[in-house]
């Protein structure tokens, strides 16, 4: 399969450049940077012979592998994302090889006292003896979802040098803004063409994810009276104290750090007040869409309440939703899940199919009419300063996306009778 250090190569010359993405700009993609890789990206895929390279306004990049069967098969595509996360810095990026890992802890800088250690990041110990690519204690590492880009062009390239592997038509996709959830909202699906794709953007080797939250976000509004505190007796309504007021009547262990599974949360994740006004930020996640609603309802109910107690509208609650659960648009075409689970189980990996506590620019594709379930790129700690990729992880990766395109190109009936 690929040679190691040919993806060790690449992900690096991916991961060097800073593609922070940024959710108070209106651009897109949000920042300029994001263009450097992008730009780069494009001309790469040029020269590794893919076909009807484009990259239009918007730094979204789309590529063609002409099918090399006579026989009609289904066009398939595989996308990533080239952005990081705006939670921490992606700048000066400089990775670390670890080989032969030995399970024990690893010193990501010295200086600061920084370590990545299997005591804390327990799935450290699913990878002794295999190569980790860290970060310097710094920075992200941009695994999420640079790997993923790393496995496509590889895989690709691989396919291109390996003319003997039969496939259909394949159709890549790279897009900006992911992070920041606008990865897939200029994404053209009926230019890209495919009847089905796979972002190539989980974690862990081996997962398989075709659900996903429903995802909302909630800005929740809380007026007060301003009046001077010397004569404000009867007077001064304090927004803060009725914002407390509204945080405290949400279930308290239905947060992130309480749930997991398919369990749903409501996510507490800014405040900003003074005493005539003060806004709240909340996300709101659920698997299950019945439960997604009624948590909308509760956040305005609680609204309700609170303005019916002060005889006044001193709450106002307002809520977008942001992506669905994509199961509902999958399991009418389970078997393109069924080709992944082969293809895995071929490379030797043990497929783990699970829900995603989030969203991939596969879950809003999906409802853009591109069914599109979510595969393993390898990284884990993604966001952070301990994020890091195992090599034989992205090897993995590169040799299921061409199992998929060799299973594509053979008889599918068997996975749609399933479906019958």
């Amino acid at each position: 399969m690929i040679e190691k250090q040919h993806l060790i190569d690449r992900f690096k010359s991916y991961v060097t450049i800073d593609t922070e993405s940024d959710p108070n700009s209106d651009t897109t993609p949000s920042t300029k940077k994001q263009w450097d890789l992008a730009n780069k990206l494009a001309e790469e895929l040029k020269q590794i012979g893919m076909e009807d390279v484009t990259i239009d306004e918007n730094a979204y990049i789309m590529a063609t592998l002409p099918a090399n069967v006579s026989h009609p098969v289904p066009v398939i595509g595989f996308v990533s994302h080239f952005d990081t996360s705006p939670d921490f810095t992606g700048a000066n990026v400089k990775p670390q090889i670890v080989e032969n890992y030995n399970g024990k802890d690893i010193l990501l800088n010295k200086e600061q006292d920084i370590v990545l250690s299997p005591d804390y990041f327990e799935d450290l110990l699913l990878y002794k003896g295999q190569t980790l690519i860290t970060t310097d204690g710094t920075t992200l590492l941009g695994a999420d979802d640079k790997a993923g880009i790393t496995e496509i062009v590889s895989a690709m390239e691989y396919l291109i040098n390996h003319p003997e592997i039969k496939h259909g038509k394949i159709r890549v996709g790279f897009t900006p803004d992911e992070e920041i959830g606008r990865g897939a909202h200029k994404f053209d699906v009926k230019k890209f063409g495919a009847d089905w794709a796979y972002t190539m953007d989980g974690s862990q080797v081996g997962e398989l994810e075709y659900e996903n939250f429903n995802a909302a976000g909630a800005t929740v509004t809380v007026k007060g009276k301003i009046v001077h505190p010397g004569y404000a007796k009867g007077k001064m309504i304090n927004s803060m104290y009725i914002a407390t007021d509204y945080i405290n009547s949400l279930p308290r262990l239905e947060t992130p750090e309480h749930t997991e599974g398919r369990e749903g949360f409501f996510h507490l994740h800014g405040i900003k007040g003074t005493v005539d006004e003060t806004k709240i930020q909340y996300i709101i996640r659920d698997h299950d869409r019945k439960h997604f609603e009624a948590r909308k309802d509760m956040m305005q109910k609680i609204a309700d309440d609170l303005n019916e107690q002060h005889e006044m509208e001193v709450v106002t609650v307002e809520i977008k939703d942001q992506y669905f659960n994509m199961r509902e648009k999958i399991e009418p075409v389970m078997h393109i899940v069924k080709i992944a689970k082969q293809a895995m189980e071929q490379a030797g990996i043990e497929p783990i199919i699970k829900p995603i506590r989030g969203g991939t620019d596969g879950s809003q594709l999906s409802f853009m009419g591109l069914p599109c379930p979510n595969i393993f790129a390898g990284g884990h700690n993604f966001h952070g300063r301990y994020e890091y990729v195992p090599v034989e992880s992205m090897q993995k990766a590169v040799e299921v996306i061409v199992n998929i395109a060799q299973i594509t190109a053979q008889d599918l009936s068997k996975f749609k009778k399933e479906e019958e």
